[in-house]
C-alpha cells in the first residue's frame, strides 16, 4: 500500500480524512495545495509529511509562481512539529538552488524513507518475536511513512516471521487515527488487533497484559527526548511503572540534530473545534471552549530503545550516532 506517489505532473495521496469508510485519492498540481492537504491532515504522518513537501517543492518550481524560500515557508508553516517537514523541504531546495532536477531529488528522498521504514522493520522485529500483545498510539504505518511504516513495520516483519502477536490500538483522539487508519492497515494485511479507547491503556499494561509497546515519532532531539502524537507520554510512563519496554521507531529524517532536547520541540496547537467536534457533529455544549495540543513530549529516559534504519539504539547512544552520520556526509 502506498499513502502517495508522483505521476502525470501531480502529487497523488490517499486523502486519510475519508479513510476508512471512501477510498479517495487527491491530484495535487500546485504547492499550495500540499500545504493545505498537509495543514488539514489529508496526508499526515511525519515521514509521509516530509515527502509530500519535497513534491511540493517540486510543484513550486514547475509553476513559477513562487521562489524557493517563498515555498519553503509556505509549506513550512504546516505542521511546525514534524522534523521531517524540514527535511522534505530543504532537500528539494537544496537541488533547486543548484540548478538540479527537482523532481529527481524528491523521488530520491522518497525512496530513502521507504528503504528506511523496511530497515526499521528488521531492527525492531526481534525485539517482538516472543510477544503476544503489542500496544501502539496514533497511526505509524504505511499512510505515515510513504509504505512500511516506523512503529508497524516491525510488527509487520514479525508477524512475517512466524510471531503470533495481537495489536492493542489505542483510538487516538481526538481524530481517532487508531482506530481510523491503524485498524484499518492491520485488518488489511490480516494481523489480529483489537481497538481500545486511549486511557484503557493503563489498564491492559497493570494487568501484565501488553509485552510491549511500539510507537512513532515526529520529532527527536540529540538526548532522545521526543515528541509524538498527543497521549504517548502517559503511555510511556504507565508502561514504566509496569516494567514494559517502549519502543520508539523513525527513520533518520525524524532525528533532529541541532535539537538538545524536548525543551526545544515545538508542540503544535491545532483547532478546538477537533476536539468539541466528530466529524461535524458538536458533541459538547456550546459555552464550552477546548485546548488541542497535537503533541506532548516523552522523556529519552521512559524508552527501552529506539528502531532505527540501522539497528537498535539505546537513547544514551542516539548523540554519538548522529555525529558519527554528520562526520560521514
Amino acid at each position: 500500500m502506498r499513502a502517495l506517489w508522483f505521476r502525470d505532473g501531480a502529487l497523488c495521496l490517499l486523502d486519510q480524512r475519508e479513510l476508512p469508510g471512501r477510498r479517495r485519492v487527491l491530484r495535487l498540481r500546485q504547492a499550495e495545495e500540499v500545504a493545505e492537504a498537509i495543514r488539514t491532515m489529508a496526508v499526515r504522518g511525519a515521514p509521509a509529511i516530509g515527502v509530500a513537501a519535497a513534491y511540493g517543492m517540486v510543484l513550486a518550481q514547475r509553476g513559477g509562481r513562487l521562489g524557493p524560500d517563498r515555498a519553503a515557508d509556505l509549506l513550512g508553516s504546516t505542521r511546525p512539529t514534524a522534523h521531517d517537514l524540514f527535511v522534505g523541504i530543504e532537500t528539494v531546495r537544496r537541488a533547486w538552488a543548484d540548478g538540479e532536477e527537482t523532481l529527481a531529488a524528491a523521488d530520491a528522498y522518497r525512496q530513502e524513507i521507504v528503504e528506511e521504514c523496511r530497515r526499521i522493520g528488521l531492527a525492531g522485529a526481534p525485539r517482538l518475536r516472543r510477544a503476544s500483545t503489542v500496544l501502539t498510539h496514533c497511526n505509524a504505518g504505511a499512510l505515515a511513512t510513504v509504505e512500511w511504516g516506523t512503529a508497524l513495520a516491525p510488527i509487520r516483519v514479525a508477524c512475517e516471521r512466524g510471531a503470533r502477536l495481537t495489536v492493542l490500538v489505542d483510538e487516538t483522539r481526538p481524530l481517532l487515527q487508531g482506530s481510523r487508519l491503524t485498524a484499518w492497515e492491520l485488518a488489511r494485511d490480516g494481523i489480529p488487533h483489537a481497538i481500545i479507547v486511549d486511557n484503557a491503556a493503563g489498564y491492559y499494561l497493570s494487568r501484565g497484559e501488553v509485552d510491549a509497546v511500539v510507537v512513532g515519532a515526529d520529532r527527536i532531539a540529540r538526548n532522545g527526548d521526543f515528541a509524538n502524537k498527543i497521549g504517548t507520554y502517559e503511555k510511556a510512563v504507565v508502561a514504566r511503572e509496569n516494567s514494559v519496554p517502549f519502543y520508539v521507531a523513525a527513520p533518520w529524517s525524524t532525528f533532529d540534530a541541532r535539537c538538545a532536547d524536548g525543551r526545544s520541540i515545538p508542540v503544535e496547537e491545532r483547532g478546538e473545534e477537533e476536539v468539541l467536534s466528530v466529524r461535524g457533529v458538536r458533541l459538547a455544549p456550546r459555552a464550552s471552549r477546548a485546548r488541542n495540543p497535537a503533541f506532548d513530549v516523552t522523556p529519552s529516559r521512559f524508552v527501552t530503545e529506539f528502531f532505527t534504519p540501522d539497528g537498535a539504539v539505546k537513547p544514551g547512544g542516539i548523540a554519538r550516532l548522529l555525529d558519527r552520520r554528520a562526520r560521514a556526509g
